[in-house]
Formats: C-alpha cells, structure tokens, sequence
C-alpha cells in the first residue's frame, strides 16, 4: 500500500462511527442495507431493541479498539421505542462510543407497490386497513426518527448496486477494491470444468512445459516452470491482453456491488500453465489493491514423480 493510500484508509477509519443503527419505513430497504454491512465486516443484529445497543455492543468488544463495528436494525413504530432510540443513542455517547443512525424511506407508490409484488401484508396494518393508509400512520410515527437520522436514503428509484455503493461510501474503513473478495484458482480441463468461476480463462494455447522433461514432474509452483511460462513472448503478449481485461472488468463488477469474484485459469492438467498464471494474476491484482485468494484446484493430481 502507498503512503497515500495508507493516509486515505486512516481518514476513513476516523470518520465511521462505532455503531450503524439502520431504520425506517417497511419496504425501503432494511434488510438489503443490513446485507451491505455484513459484505463490510460489520458485526450485525437484525430487529435489536435500541435499549440492547449498548449492551451488545460492550459485549462484542467495540469499544476497545479491535477494529469491529455493529450495525443493527430498529423496529421503530411507536414514540415508546423512539424515546428508547434516544435514551440509546445518549448511553452509547456516555460510554465514549460514536452512532449514526441511518433512515431509509420510498414513496408511497413505490412501497405499495413492492408489498403488491411481494403479496405481503404491510406488518403494521390493522384488520381492514389499506396499505395506503398503514404507510401513512408509519410515516407519521417515524417523523421523529428520521429528524434524527444522520443519513436519509430515499430507495424509491435506487438500485440495490446504488444503495450498496451509498453506505460502503460512508460506512466502509476499505477501499472498493478491498471490499471485493476475488478468488484466483487454476484448474485442468481433463478433470472437469469449475462450474463456480465468473470469469474463466483457457491458457492452453500457451507452450506447454510438461513435454520438457526436466520440468515435466514440477508444477507452476516452481520457479523454472514460471519463468518459462511467464518469459515465452507469446504469454508476454498475453499478459498484456489478459491485464487490460481485468482492468477494465474489475471496476465494472465493483461498480454493480459484486462483492465476490472467482477467477479461474485452466490448461489440459492444471499442473504448470494455469498455475503459473493464475499465481501471476493473483499477484496483478494484490498490487491493485483487491483483496485475494489463490488456490490450485488439480495440483494435488500432479505427476510430480520422475
């Protein structure tokens, strides 16, 4: 990491607050907004009384600096559980831990819509009341809460994709690209295609080490395999195509909210091509930043006896 890409991440550390409590209207989004949390490695409690907060958050740790943080879910529907909204906020302020509350809502059209789609009752609908009017009264009881609010999202034209990158903006210690979860891994077509990969690469137009037969019993794994595939003109070229690919693909997928991407990378064993480059690409896109794994599917089918 560069210094300015360290400076970046301590400036992000300082403004998220210890505890995310999300709200609002029925149908706006909750739990697609808890989802996004979870993808950020937030420790996350769905429906939480706000008088648990405090509670549950000493009890996790969050207030000694082991980096975590808590985003829960309030059920906010009368001015009872408002006043506990408050009463919460204030104990987690005297125990020197910072909250931002989150307000979701969408228009009416759009919320009866979605419980219409849904074939949903609205939860708090009386017997022979309308959807029309539960959201009304809901509206009503929650004004207090979204004045509040630190933030307010209307969901009503917001694509999940946007909603996500909304709140890993504000939320998120991590760039886009440490949020992803990329998994690198090399396969060989003669024990079956990975049905698992989003993008999936046939390397075995490159020169094939195995008909050495010095590097026949080694893997991709070992230095003279990667060098003679990695230094071939042919994968040169390749490499260059293969790493204008990724950057052009990686910030698309980031931008739709993808938050895992598996890559797979095969020859005719999975033995030296596909290893070699798939270690190659694991390597690329650790040095943009993405946050990686690598494993090698076939190696351990490797004839790697003389």
């Amino acid at each position: 990491m560069q210094k300015g890409d360290a400076m970046d991440a301590a400036e992000r550390s300082e403004r998220i607050p210890d505890i995310v409590i999300i709200t609002g209207m029925s149908g706006s989004g909750r739990t697609q907004a808890m989802h996004v949390f979870e993808d950020m490695g937030y420790f996350c409690i769905d429906n939480l009384p706000p008088r648990l907060i405090a509670q549950l958050a000493e009890l996790v740790g969050i207030n000694t600096g082991v980096g975590r943080h808590l985003a829960v879910t309030c059920d906010l529907r009368s001015q009872g559980l408002f006043d506990e909204l408050l009463d919460a906020v204030a104990a987690l302020e005297e125990r020197e831990m910072s909250c931002d509350i989150v307000f979701l809502e969408a228009s009416d059209e759009v919320l009866i819509r979605r419980y219409s789609e849904n074939r949903r009752r609205h939860p708090i609908a009386k017997p022979g009341e309308t959807t029309a009017d539960a959201i009304q009264r809901e509206r009503l009881q929650l004004q207090g809460v979204r004045d509040r609010a630190d933030m307010i999202i209307d969901t009503s034209r917001l694509r999940t994709s946007a909603l996500r990158n909304k709140l890993r903006m504000a939320f998120s210690e991590l760039s886009d690209q440490q949020l992803m979860d990329v998994h690198v891994f090399s396969f060989g077509f003669k024990h079956g295609m990975p049905v698992e990969a989003d993008i999936m690469i046939d390397v075995r137009f490159l020169p094939n080490p195995f008909y050495d037969p010095e590097m026949r019993t080694m893997t991709g794994l070992d230095k003279k395999v990667s060098d003679f595939v990695l230094n071939h003109p042919k994968t040169q070229e390749f490499w260059k195509a293969w790493t204008q690919l990724l950057d052009t693909v990686m910030p698309g997928y980031i931008a739709e909210g993808k938050p895992q991407l598996s890559i797979a990378i095969g020859c005719t064993g999975g033995q030296h091509r596909s290893v070699a480059i798939a270690e190659a690409t694991a390597r690329y896109l650790e040095g943009a930043q993405y946050h990686v794994s690598i494993s090698h599917r076939d190696l351990s089918r490797a004839n790697t006896k003389a």
